[in-house]
């Protein structure tokens, strides 16, 4: 191979991995792997182990009414299709292999497939086999450049490997593509705010709770790609939460708490960080850490008989709990709820006890444990399961 020859081959080898990341670059990629060896039209397709059908993934240089006729007739005429359900991987073979050309050219899959679209001759390698299917490169050789010769074939052997990883390399790269897309679309769904930070505390990806959150800047701001505290409180908070050490168990035990902060407007937010790594190593592209937020209220995203079976609540403990969380004083409870402000201190005095709690934002955070997470935004504001 000379030099010229090596850096087309490059070149080629380039592209052929460059279509793996764009599908749009797939179509001119086989286009110049059709030049390249020598071809005026190629097709990569499978078929089945049990001969039942084919399936056509990329094409160039052949009419789509070639490839239905193909599809629909001849392909139970083409002499080669059938041979690479039993030859290796990246083996390729043309028509002399199976017959004479004189006697390929008297054959109806000759005379009304292949003649008509300018061709003389036909090669294939095989690209992939499994159990189930077998993938190949089939190259349609032009009149004007004669028959399937050597040097066509070994073009297509060299060829054969990097077009296979290319395609394995696609696939799997569309498969995290929707896998990242459908997760999107899951945290897109959640009233809870997620963010997902690196290891230096930069934002990675955010929920569409989260970016509102950010858009409002009552609490929490976006400032590059980095977060904001809006107050004292809030900035102390988030801080504790999203420190990271790599060798404290315990900070990482503690990071697990929920805090309760309040924004600039007054309102009141249950915050939650899980550290996802523990390495100071790790490059920009890996999460280390999610950030929850979530909005104090009463609405439905409350398990609220999950929170009383877990303590046993009487149905009076758990009005009171809930409207902690909602109002929090002791007289505004008992406005809302119509009762004596003694009896709300009872009641208190029995949740702390049975939940453990020893003040009203420790039974604020308790209740945040119950959470439904996958509450979604209705028309009117509100949360709803």
């Amino acid at each position: 191979m000379t030099i010229l020859q090596a850096n087309r081959f490059s070149s080629l080898l380039g592209e052929i991995y460059d279509a793996a990341v764009e599908p749009a670059l797939r179509s001119g990629a086989l286009e110049q792997v059709s030049r390249y060896v020598g071809g005026c039209a190629a097709t990569i397709l499978s078929r089945d182990s049990a001969r039942l059908s084919i399936e056509i993934h990329q094409h160039f240089g052949t009419e789509s009414r070639f490839r239905q006729l193909y599809r629909d007739r001849y392909v139970e005429l083409d002499p080669l299709i059938d041979r690479h359900l039993t030859l290796a991987a990246e083996q390729t073979i043309g028509v002399t292999d199976v017959m004479p050309h004189a006697d390929f050219m008297a054959t109806s899959f000759y005379r009304e497939w292949v003649e008509p679209q300018g061709a003389i001759d036909l090669a294939t390698v095989a690209l992939e086999k499994s159990a189930a299917r077998t993938t190949i490169l089939q190259v349609l050789g032009h009149r004007s450049r004669g028959t399937v010769d050597e040097p066509m074939r070994e073009r297509m052997r060299l060829l054969a490997p990097h077009l296979q990883r290319s395609r394995i390399m696609g696939r799997q790269i569309r498969a995290r593509s929707h896998t990242v897309d459908d997760l999107a679309d899951v945290l897109d769904g959640l009233s809870t705010a997620v963010c997902l930070l690196d290891a230096d505390g930069r934002v990675m990806h955010s929920n569409a709770a989260c970016r509102r959150l950010f858009a409002d800047a009552n609490l929490l701001a976006l400032v590059g790609d980095r977060i904001v505290a809006r107050n004292t409180q809030a900035d102390k908070i988030f801080r504790s939460l999203c420190e990271i050490d790599a060798d404290s168990e315990i900070l990482s035990a503690a990071r697990r708490q929920i805090e309760l902060a309040t924004s600039v407007d007054g309102q009141h937010y249950l915050l939650q960080a899980f550290p996802l790594k523990r390495d100071r190593s790790l490059s920009r592209d890996v999460a280390a850490t999610a950030l929850f937020v979530q909005k104090a209220s009463t609405t439905p995203w409350l398990a609220a008989d999950a929170i009383a079976v877990a303590f046993r609540l009487t149905p009076s403990e758990l009005r009171v709990l809930m409207a902690i969380v909602e109002i929090g004083g002791v007289p505004d409870i008992a406005a809302k709820l119509g009762i004596a402000e003694t009896t709300v201190k009872t009641h208190l005095g029995r949740l702390f006890e049975k939940t453990g709690a020893g003040r009203q934002a420790d039974l604020v955070k308790i209740a945040a444990g119950f959470a439904v997470p996958f509450a979604r935004r209705t028309n009117g504001g509100e949360d709803a399961v």
